[in-house]
């Protein structure tokens, strides 16, 4: 059986670091599942630079079901109706207690994580100019950074998503599949070192 990952989306949520990343996982054979955040269970979604894309579900739907992981977008307006949202919340902090991997990207480790408390031993990354909302000691200055203590996955925005999704796919199903991924998208030097093995 492959793995699930649950992708949650709002009006306002980053097109890059939504599409680039359910777009990898999928490559990878990963079950996404684009879950819309909205007050009334509408799947259409205008992103944070006004594209429009449609979600598969809205999240009610799915909040009960079985994930690998859960990705949380960044672009502000969209963290923020996740930070604003009981059912996204609820559903970190299960998946938290679950064990299961929570991603968040560009704002939405601040802006989501952070606000409530949900990870206060995890160290993460974020939109850097946003780095003074998280404690000196728990901000790590990386593209993407894995705390393996708490199973958060966080990373720091558009350009560093495929850097965020590579490594939820290398996490999820290993190294060897990450790197095929990896090997279809001629990604410059230093991105990641998939293709160095």
């Amino acid at each position: 059986m492959t793995a699930s990952v649950l992708i949650c989306v709002a009006n306002g949520s980053e097109e890059i670091e939504t599409v680039t990343t359910a777009d990898l996982l999928v490559r990878a054979g990963i079950q996404v599942t684009l879950a819309s955040v909205t007050e009334d269970s509408s799947v259409e979604i205008t992103a944070s630079r006004g594209m429009k894309f449609i979600a598969d579900t809205p999240l009610i739907n799915v909040a009960d079901e079985p994930f690998d992981a859960i990705v949380l977008p960044g672009g502000l307006a969209g963290a923020e109706v996740f930070r604003d949202s009981p059912l996204v919340v609820e559903k970190v902090r299960r998946m938290h207690l679950d064990g299961k991997i929570v991603a968040a990207i560009c704002a939405a480790p601040v802006v989501v994580l952070e606000y409530h408390q949900l990870f206060p031993f995890g160290n993460m990354t974020d939109f850097p100019t946003l780095k003074d909302k998280i404690p000196t000691n728990r901000w790590v200055d990386k593209r993407v950074y894995f705390d393996e203590r708490v199973n958060l996955l966080t990373s720091q925005g558009p350009a560093t998503s495929f850097d965020f999704a590579l490594k939820l796919i290398e996490l999820l199903l290993g190294r060897k599949i990450a790197g095929e991924v990896a090997s279809q998208l001629v990604l410059p030097n230093g991105i990641n070192d998939y293709l160095e093995d």
